[in-house]
């Protein structure tokens, strides 16, 4: 822990206690402005605003419907995908497609919760039969952004 640093600049208060650990204290304020919180820092500026809350991609939203209909198999509540996708009225290809999507690698899984996969990779390289291997995956991946 040595390497970390302490610089006192504005109004914040740093308070020591007798165990030997570190108090900071920021006064901050936390306003509404078109239905989002701002926080307001001290010095006046407003702290970036974090983009997690903002509407889910098809991806994203394809991954969630993976997941999701793969849980009510698991959990029996569900007998089939031909099942699913009688009660969801979509094609029972559509269904198996996005269950597909549940044994991406990890990495990718965080490319697309975090919208930082390309753009040019669309939902038809990842879901139409993945390979299982994860670098396979990634190289399908590389591949379709090649061409």
């Amino acid at each position: 822990m040595s390497d970390i640093r302490i610089h006192k600049t504005g109004a914040s208060d740093i308070i020591a206690s007798s165990d030997g650990k570190l108090t900071l204290s920021v006064p901050i304020q936390i306003k509404r402005r078109s239905g989002r919180k701002l926080v307001t820092l001290p010095n006046g500026e407003t702290a970036k605003v974090c983009f997690r809350d903002t509407t889910a991609t098809p991806l994203q939203l394809a991954l969630a419907r993976g997941h999701h209909w793969l849980a009510l198999l698991e959990s029996g509540e569900i007998k089939s995908l031909k099942e699913i996708a009688t009660r969801e009225g979509v094609d029972n290809s559509y269904v198996s497609r996005m269950v597909n999507l549940t044994t991406l690698a990890p990495d990718i899984v965080a490319a697309i919760l975090d919208d930082t996969l390309l753009n040019n990779i669309i939902l038809f390289d990842l879901a139409v039969d993945p390979p299982v291997l994860w670098e396979e995956q990634w190289m399908r991946i590389k591949s379709a952004l090649s061409t």
